[in-house]
């Protein structure tokens, strides 16, 4: 099939397969990708709402042992830099989120050895007890597999007794790519194969959970394995339509072990539409605006995207990275009207909630992201005494608490 084939294929609503994606890719004019992809987006999304979350990201760890080649934000076991959040922090952080109409806590951490399971189910009912409406969005597949590793028991275990507590959905992170040749190169492989990511959203899905799907591309990847990430995803999406949205962003490489340069905005516009276009079983798609900047952000609406993602708040993973964009609600809104369309609040589900707040009631500016914690804090939570460490630093602080 030729260029022009394809496009037509396209146009028409028919599904194209890897090959047809490549040359699409390969071959098609940037402004040809945009449009194609702006085509699906108004069939999908024909009233020109454009969504977007007020929630706060925040990482409750950076103690990890996955050891990640892309990541700037982990700290090893034992490190000073190491932290865990108290559940008297994460309460702050939630008051806040509500005050200026954040409907959900995305929680997402390192792979601590030192916080079992027993830690999140009580974190979690400890949430709900004191703000029953309010959303947990929380733990990636990679972190569930930690759990189960550390629990000796199997995913849909942990899932069930997270989903007991109080757990209400499942962020997409740490995708990668979903390749185990890259995944091996990225040192993530042992964290989560492929496979394994899957099978825990599969089974996330068989649960009743609803969850996100992510890529980050611009590492070790080939052109050809972006694709088959995207074509992975389109599969379970068809056998269980459990995902909500799909984000795509560029790997940061600042401080990193792995080091190398970043994608450009030009690519990162060519593999969103991409995106719109062979995941046709995605009702949403997501710009990501924290790692591109509020312009490139803006121009996403026009190359597939219908959602703006979140006001966030807080963000510490990127910002580790070297990119620390901020917008907040008023900002976000603004980007959206500019480019033509109607701003809308949602939840996870992408059920509407309204206009935006700041029109409703006043809300301060946020001129930049929170953090986790303050520079300096290495205070360390009371709570933690009560839970058994595996870790010899972890046990030694257990003892002199």
């Amino acid at each position: 099939m030729n260029l022009e084939q394809i496009v037509a294929t396209v146009r028409a609503g028919g599904r194209i397969d890897a090959g047809q994606a490549l040359r699409l890719y390969h071959e098609a004019p940037t402004a040809l990708l945009g449009r194609l992809a702006d085509g699906i987006r108004a069939r999908k999304h024909p009233d020109r709402v454009v969504t977007y979350i007020i929630d706060r990201n925040v990482n409750y760890t950076n103690v990890c042992v996955a050891r990640c080649a892309f990541c700037a934000f982990y700290r090893p076991v034992g490190s000073a830099e190491g932290y865990v959040l108290g559940f008297d922090e994460l309460y702050r952080k939630i008051d806040e989120t509500i005050a200026v109409g954040g409907v959900q806590l995305l929680l997402q951490g390192g792979h601590n050895p030192d916080l079992p399971l027993t830690w999140y189910e009580d974190l979690f009912r400890n949430i709900k007890a004191r703000y029953p409406s309010f959303k947990l969005h929380a733990l990636s597949p990679p972190e569930v597999i930690h759990l189960s590793r550390l629990s000796n028991l199997p995913v849909p275990a942990v899932l069930s007794r997270l989903i007991a507590a109080g757990m209400d959905s499942v962020p997409g992170g740490g995708a990668e790519i979903l390749v185990d040749r890259v995944r091996k190169l990225l040192h993530c492989h042992g964290k989560a194969s492929a496979d394994e990511w899957l099978d825990v959203m599969r089974h996330a899905h068989r649960a009743g959970l609803r969850t996100t799907a992510t890529m980050m591309y611009g590492t070790v990847e080939t052109d050809e394995e972006r694709i088959e990430h995207m074509l992975r995803l389109r599969e379970l999406q068809d056998d269980t339509a459990g995902f909500t949205a799909f984000i795509a962003w560029s790997y940061q490489p600042d401080h990193t072990e792995l080091a190398g340069n970043e994608a450009t905005g030009v690519d990162y516009l060519r593999t969103l539409a991409l995106s719109r276009i062979v995941l046709d079983n995605f009702d949403n798609v997501q710009a990501s605006w924290v790692t591109q900047g509020g312009k490139v952000g803006q121009l996403s609406l026009a190359y597939g995207a219908n959602d703006m993602g979140s006001v966030m708040i807080e963000e510490n993973v990127v910002r580790a990275a070297g990119a620390s964009y901020c917008m907040d609600e008023v900002e976000i809104v603004r980007n959206i009207e500019d480019a033509g369309f109607t701003a809308e609040r949602r939840n996870m589900h992408y059920e509407r909630l309204g206009g935006p707040i700041f029109r409703e009631r006043a809300v301060p500016r946020m001129r930049e992201l929170a953090t986790a914690r303050a520079d300096g804090d290495t205070s360390v939570p009371d709570e933690l005494k009560h839970y058994p460490a595996r870790s010899r630093q972890g046990k030694a602080l257990r003892v002199v608490q």
